[in-house]
């Protein structure tokens, strides 16, 4: 387990560089209906007729939510063996599921979320 000072210097990084590649991809994309919000720690990602991904920090669980308009709900738990957010339910990184999802709501071959 990281403690809630790992937690929150983990957790800020993290929505840090995925706001500021999320920016960078949309205004690289130049798709009308692409963007990206972030306030009080709640990212608000929307991809046009696809939906809308939302993701948040959770400082009492310790953990990173995410609600994705393809797979749904999911928590992530730092794991430090993994160096990476993982969920516990289907043993994903955080950035692998929105690199996936990602990839195929856009139409891209390959995208690198530098994101764990």
């Amino acid at each position: 387990a990281i403690t809630t000072d790992e937690y929150h210097k983990l957790s800020d990084q993290t929505m840090d560089e995925l706001v500021t590649f999320l920016e960078d991809l949309g205004d690289a994309m130049e798709m009308d209906d692409f963007d990206v919000e972030y306030t009080q720690g709640v990212l608000t990602l929307s991809v046009g007729a696809a939906g809308t991904y939302v993701v948040n920090k959770q400082p009492p669980n310790r953990q990173i939510w995410i609600s994705s308009p393809v797979s749904g709900p999911e928590r992530f738990d730092f794991r430090k063996d993994h160096d990476a957010w993982v969920c516990r339910k289907t043993g994903s990184t955080l950035g692998r599921l929105l690199e996936q999802e990602l990839r195929d709501i856009l139409g891209m071959g390959s995208l690198s979320v530098p994101i764990k």
